[in-house]
């Protein structure tokens, strides 16, 4: 007869490929020497041998690296914040050049000691990307902020090439696995980014393993779609430390696929589904593949 524990035992699909080579050896000096941090570290993703090593990718943390909120999921330390570093800017911009990146994705610690959420920190970083990467497509991943209009409207009035919010878990576990942060507020945030900025994609993920059932996925892609999510990811949780919550299920490929599917079939113009996936996992080529649903519904807007 088999455990719990037996039953929970980390699948051979999650096994990571660790790759070490000068890309990753590189970058990772690059970090420290610019005083960096990056989501890809603090969060421990799975996938940082492969975006490091081989697809040469990072996500910057801005606004440092201590979290006011203390959601039960999110390997982050949490505390209180440091002072505002208002060089830092310029110094993710310079790291975007050394790295030559296609796609760069900002996201930041919540920063609910600030008045703005760090809207303007973000703001700016994002300006700073343009001026010296012009061809540099960038997808910032805020928290909401608050919940405060004039604090979105500061991020969207910069321009990202993709306005990316998390959602994390269905509705039902929200309060339990969030802190803070409400479903229904992150659900208002992306809509209204999107009425900010008709032309730029949303984003949203999903992480799934909670406890959450298979009819709350899809009502959860139900509820992103209701509110104008273009893309959306769904990935397995992985419990960072024993103070964490437990995973209470490992999906298989196979059900990651039937995810994509039917996210593919309820309206997003992009799905990422499966057990490694993370947010901004191959976030790169989900730049286009919104652009392309973009441009053929504005096409079919302008034939009616």
């Amino acid at each position: 007869m088999s455990t719990r524990e037996d039953h929970l035992r980390k699948p051979e699909w999650l096994k990571i490929k660790l790759n070490t080579n000068e890309n990753y050896t590189g970058l990772k000096k690059m970090m420290r020497e610019k005083s960096l941090h990056t989501v890809c570290e603090e969060a421990k993703c799975p996938n940082i041998h492969e975006c490091w090593a081989v697809r040469r990718t990072a996500t910057f943390m801005i606004l440092g690296d201590v979290c006011t909120r203390a959601c039960r999921f999110c390997a982050v330390k949490t505390g209180l914040p440091t002072e505002l570093d208002l060089a830092e800017p310029e110094r993710v911009a310079d790291s975007v050049a050394l790295m030559n990146l296609k796609h760069a994705v900002i996201t930041a610690v919540a920063r609910d000691d600030l008045k703005d959420g760090g809207a303007a920190v973000f703001a700016e970083t994002v300006r700073a990307i343009r001026r010296k990467n012009p061809f540099t497509t960038i997808e910032v991943l805020p928290s909401d902020m608050g919940g405060v209009y004039e604090n979105l409207k500061l991020l969207m009035d910069s321009r990202p090439d993709i306005l990316n919010h998390n959602i994390e878990t269905v509705n039902r576990l929200s309060d339990r696995v969030r802190a803070r942060a409400k479903y229904n507020r992150s659900l208002e945030l992306l809509q209204r980014a999107k009425e900010m900025q008709p032309d730029i994609p949303t984003k949203s993920s999903l992480m799934v393993g909670l406890g959450e059932t298979r009819d709350e996925i899809i009502q959860t892609m139900d509820d992103l779609r209701a509110h104008n999510v273009d893309i959306m990811t769904i990935g397995q949780y992985l419990q960072p430390s024993k103070k964490h919550l437990k995973v209470e299920k490992y999906y298989s490929p196979e059900e990651f696929a039937e995810f994509k599917e039917i996210a593919i079939q309820k309206g997003f113009s992009h799905c990422e589904a499966g057990p490694l996936v993370r947010s901004s996992y191959h976030a790169d080529e989900q730049v286009s593949s919104a652009a392309k649903q973009l441009q053929k519904e504005g096409d079919h807007a302008l034939e009616a």
